[in-house]
């Protein structure tokens, strides 16, 4: 707060005091006070009011600034109102009251909302769970039946245990330090379980993987880590080419390990490269192709920032998709 601003905000209590002071000199110099004295004791009155005003500003700036230390120290800050120091005045402990009133049914709300939300993850994780035992036995049946029934159903099948899986991990996206186990862990074994995981999507979309220099070893979680692969490999092979390829590939950098996802599909526009990791976002190749949630890009982002990975992504419009992950290694913790 400057000294302008706290005039500003007195500004009708100033021309109040301004207006009583006038009408005093006046009456003054119409009773025949000599005009010496009224410059005397306009000036004295002038003085006190400068020194009273300064005063209260210094005192309210000082106080503002050890409010606003005390809000910066807190790390939740909607416990600001619980760590006010005493008040100084009747208004200001009035207005305290008020606000650890409406701090403490913040807290409790906030606290329900926390109970809502952890009741809700877990439910959706002993769905998945659940969930998985049916599918199961649909793909038990599904051998029972001749060649492109069973083909059909196994590729739906496979549809549906992918939504449920990132269901699951978008649950524990809220709190992923419950599940996630960083260790050293090779990278042939995380894109070996990516690719098993998706291998019928794969065939069924006549998609081939080439990989090359995967010998590396990687800290990461290896589940976590795949998943975010496997996200990526599905939509490249949502959105493939004629003759549909994906090159994984690992590039020692350093302290870490790049490890690019490429394709040669349809690409992304180059407008809406931006948002692609925004969740929701399904762009026009979602549109025109259908079947996306604009969900699997928003994970991959939301999960790398937690395992502290690099995810960067370019793509040419008709020519295809480069996805890169960094992964620190052993040297770099």
């Amino acid at each position: 707060m400057t000294f302008w601003e706290f005039l500003a905000d007195r500004l009708d209590r100033l021309l109040i005091q301004i207006i009583c002071a006038a009408a005093v000199a006046f009456f003054l110099w119409a009773t025949g006070t000599q005009p010496g004295v009224l410059v005397i004791l306009c000036l004295a009155l002038l003085l006190v009011f400068f020194a009273v005003q300064l005063s209260d500003f210094l005192r309210q700036r000082a106080r503002l600034r050890e409010l606003e230390s005390i809000l910066e120290g807190l790390d939740q800050k909607y416990l600001f109102a619980e760590c006010l120091p005493p008040a100084r005045t009747l208004y200001e402990k009035r207005l305290i009251d008020l606000s650890r009133r409406a701090g403490r049914a913040m807290t409790e709300a906030v606290s329900d909302a926390r109970a809502g939300q952890r009741e809700y993850r877990e439910y959706v994780e002993q769905w998945v769970h659940e969930i998985k035992t049916p599918i199961t036995a649909a793909r038990l049946i599904c051998r029972e039946t001749d060649g492109a029934v069973r083909r059909r159903l196994t590729g739906e099948l496979g549809r549906i245990e992918e939504n449920v899986e990132r269901a699951l991990f978008y649950a524990r996206a809220e709190s992923p330090e419950r599940d996630c186990v960083i260790r050293q862990t090779g990278l042939d074994g995380i894109v070996t379980r990516a690719v098993g995981d998706h291998r019928a999507l794969l065939i069924q979309r006549g998609v081939r993987v080439e990989t090359a220099g995967l010998d590396c070893c990687v800290y990461t979680d290896e589940k976590w880590a795949a998943f975010i692969l496997g996200q990526l490999l599905q939509n490249a092979a949502r959105y493939r080419g004629a003759e549909p390829v994906i090159s994984i590939s690992a590039r020692p950098l350093g302290k870490q390990v790049r490890l690019t996802v490429a394709d040669n599909g349809i690409g992304i526009p180059a407008h809406e490269l931006p948002r692609v990791f925004d969740r929701g976002f399904t762009g026009s190749n979602g549109r025109t192709r259908g079947g996306a949630t604009g969900i699997g890009l928003y994970l991959c982002k939301k999960l790398a920032g937690f395992l502290e990975l690099g995810l960067e992504i370019s793509s040419e419009e008709g020519k295809g998709t480069a996805v890169t992950l960094t992964f620190p290694t052993k040297e770099a913790l």
